[in-house]
């Protein structure tokens, strides 16, 4: 009987969030269990803000040596790594699902990692995953159940922007963000928000346009979720905040370019309904004009 699981997802955070109908899916088919999440230090605060866990943990030296005094029946590697194949098998866990690759044969059930072919979205792999175990939902949302009030009404109904990604090969160019930003700002009763957390990229966007908010660098991730959430609307790249937005039920107009396999928005793109994605070859192909044209959209 599998009462006590430990789930590992200790990348970036949003690759974190498009777990979360996976976890749900563990927690609904082994019910009465204890589900652990195993993440990085700076993911903990925002991990501990989604519903369907019990407990979180950091994934360092202390936890993994405390692995085997833990007795878990189950463990799930969501993403694959030598270390932790190696730990959850050294601890004795007794089913230990995972990709077959990095030392996957330190696992109990293991699935070829293809997701790279990018034929399916990331939320319905992570579903895949857990299945080899039995666990799966009928509710597929990503969403942040347990994120607290944000008391400072200051940046409600406001059209935030996330100028950056950690790919460069999907940058939509910032000089367009800049321009964005300005044209956004041009209507007096929008209030435009900059949000992320590239302390060195900050002063580029500073001093753009009256009514403009530089947040970037200023918010914790639990912070930058109740932002959001109070957004009428986020403009990103292929991005954590993009994730985070729709995690938190904001929409999303995603720029994205679909000539790279397994980088498109059919795989990580902005999940649930109410976002619009505008995708091409080149992204300096987008214009500042279809941008403002789907913004629009979104507001209507």
């Amino acid at each position: 009987m599998v009462k006590n699981i430990l789930v590992i997802r200790n990348d970036r955070f949003g690759e974190l969030l498009l777990n979360i109908p996976a976890f749900r899916a563990l927690k609904e088919s082994f019910p009465g269990s204890q589900l652990t999440l195993a993440v990085s230090f700076a993911n903990k605060e925002l991990a501990e803000c989604i519903e369907c866990i019990d407990k979180v943990v950091v994934w360092n030296d202390d936890f993994k040596k405390s692995l085997r005094k833990q007795k878990f029946d189950l463990c799930v590697v969501l993403n694959p790594a030598k270390e932790a194949h190696w730990a959850c098998f050294w601890a004795g866990i007794p089913k230990r699902a995972g990709y077959d690759r990095k030392w996957g044969i330190l696992l109990t059930h293991k699935m070829q990692d293809n997701k790279n072919l990018g034929f399916k979205h990331e939320v319905e792999s992570n579903l895949d995953l857990v299945g080899l175990i039995g666990a799966n939902t009928g509710d597929k949302e990503i969403r942040l159940g347990k994120l607290p009030e944000y008391s400072n009404s200051e940046y409600s109904q406001a059209i935030a922007v996330h100028p950056f990604t950690s790919d460069p090969v999907k940058q939509w160019p910032i000089e367009r963000f800049q321009e964005l930003i300005r044209r956004l700002a041009q209507d007096p009763g929008v209030k435009v928000l900059i949000v992320g957390k590239e302390e060195k990229e900050a002063k580029q966007f500073d001093n753009l346009a009256k009514g403009v908010v530089n947040l970037i660098n200023k918010t914790s991730l639990v912070e930058l979720a109740q932002i959001l959430k109070l957004s009428k609307l986020l403009v990103s790249c292929d991005s954590g905040p993009m994730h985070l937005a729709a995690a938190v039920g904001t929409p999303v107009l995603a720029l994205f370019r679909n000539d790279l396999q397994g980088k498109t928005a059919r795989r990580w793109g902005p999940w649930g309904n109410g976002h619009i994605v505008i995708e091409k070859s080149r992204l300096a192909d987008i214009a500042i004009d279809e941008v403002l044209f789907g913004v629009g959209g979104i507001l209507k």
